[in-house]
């Protein structure tokens, strides 16, 4: 009888053990999502970041379901180009990721980016909780008082909406195609115009 009830308790232990040290070990980790025109080049500056642990292109923000590259790039569908980030917030804070996105983008275009027309290049933030909305617009805010722009900031704070991940070919382009993905950055005046916005800062 005592024991059977040793043998319990040991067990009981045991179990109690393994729960605490996978509640331990257990990363937490937040999504952020946001559209800065193609996703080519949104996808690079946040794959660089400490603490960031995937970053997947996609499509979010309209209402077709299962879009395709083809459907989403001739227009109509109202979705746009976006990348979804998986992040460890004790290791990078949404304000940092909020910070690089502002400087990849043009803030005072929109429906397009850069050399990228049409609303499925907009750029936008999509807020996954109220937390991350007052924090965009906080940003918003401080972006448009630094008055380094002669426009407004028109970028998009808006409510997450089911994010579709892009086809396999997309993910990590600029690792796959280096020279292509350079050659369309610069074709595309990408560069050119976050230096005239952000000058040093830009990209970071």
């Amino acid at each position: 009888m005592w024991k059977t009830i040793c043998r319990s308790i040991l067990i009981c232990l045991i179990v109690i053990g393994c729960l605490h040290s996978t509640t331990a070990t257990a990363a937490p980790v937040e999504k952020a999502i946001f559209a800065g025109g193609c996703f080519w080049c949104m996808e690079q500056p946040f794959d660089s970041l400490p603490g960031v642990l995937s970053v997947m292109p996609g499509y979010t923000g309209g209402t077709k379901l299962n879009p395709t590259y083809q459907e989403v790039s001739a227009g109509g569908t109202g979705h746009t180009e976006a990348v979804e980030i998986i992040f460890d917030p004790t290791k990078v804070s949404y304000e940092k990721l909020l910070q690089v996105f502002w400087r990849n983008i043009d803030p005072t275009k929109a429906d397009r980016q850069f050399c990228d027309i049409g609303s499925q290049y907009r750029a936008a933030i999509f807020y996954l909780s109220d937390q991350q909305r007052t924090l965009a617009l906080a940003s918003k805010e401080d972006i448009s008082k630094i008055k380094r722009f002669k426009e407004p900031v028109v970028t998009e704070i808006v409510p997450a909406s089911r994010f579709y991940a892009a086809e396999e070919y997309h993910r990590q382009y600029y690792k796959k195609n280096p020279i292509r993905y350079r050659f369309y950055r610069s074709n595309c005046g990408r560069d050119k115009r976050l230096k005239e916005l952000w000058g040093t800062a830009a990209g970071h």
